[in-house]
C-alpha cells in the first residue's frame, strides 16, 4: 500500500525512480513570484510560462479554483500547477488556501499519476504563503493520493 514518506530536501529534485509529478499550490490571480514557485522557476522556465498563459485564458480556458495544469519539464518529470488558493492575502474569509479546491486538485493529480505510473512529490503544499494548516492538508493527501494508490513524498527544505 502506498504511503506518505517525509524527507529533508528539495521537492524540485525528487528522490525516486520512474516518472514523477511535482505538485504545488498556485493562486487564482495568475501571480507567480513568491514561495515554492521561485524554486520551480530556478530549475525550469516552462511551469511559470505555461501557468501565466493559462491564467490569461481565464475561466473560458479552464483557469479556476480546483483546476490543475500539468507541465512536462523532463522526460520523466511533470509539474502540477494546482489552483487551490484564492488570492494571495489573508482576508475576512481567512487565509488564501481553499481546502475543497485543493481536494479537487489532488483528485486530478491522482488520476494523472496513475495514468503515468508516477509517484507524487511536493513541499508542504498550501502551508506557506497560502496560510494553510498541515493538519488539514495531510489528510487530503492521504485520502485523494495515497487512498487512490499513489506513493507520495513530502519534502521539508533545509
Amino acid at each position: 500500500m502506498p504511503t506518505i514518506t517525509y524527507l529533508q530536501g528539495d521537492a524540485t529534485c525528487p528522490q525516486a525512480k520512474g516518472v514523477k509529478v511535482i505538485a504545488h499550490v498556485c493562486n487564482d490571480l495568475g501571480r507567480w513570484g513568491k514561495g515554492f514557485v521561485l524554486a520551480l522557476s530556478a530549475r525550469w522556465a516552462s511551469p511559470e510560462a505555461e501557468y501565466r498563459a493559462w491564467s490569461a485564458t481565464g475561466k473560458a480556458g479552464g483557469f479556476a479554483l480546483g483546476a490543475v495544469q500539468f507541465v512536462r519539464v523532463e522526460p520523466h518529470v511533470w509539474v502540477a500547477n494546482m489552483v487551490g488558493q484564492r488570492g494571495v492575502k489573508r482576508g475576512s474569509s481567512g487565509p488564501p488556501i481553499r481546502y475543497p479546491a485543493l481536494a479537487l486538485c489532488l483528485q486530478q493529480v491522482a488520476v494523472k499519476a496513475l495514468e503515468l505510473g508516477a509517484s507524487v512529490h511536493l513541499p508542504r503544499i498550501g502551508c506557506g504563503l497560502a496560510g494553510g494548516d498541515w493538519a488539514q492538508v495531510e489528510p487530503l493527501i492521504g485520502e485523494h493520493l495515497v487512498g487512490a494508490g499513489v506513493s507520495v513524498t513530502v519534502y521539508d527544505f533545509g
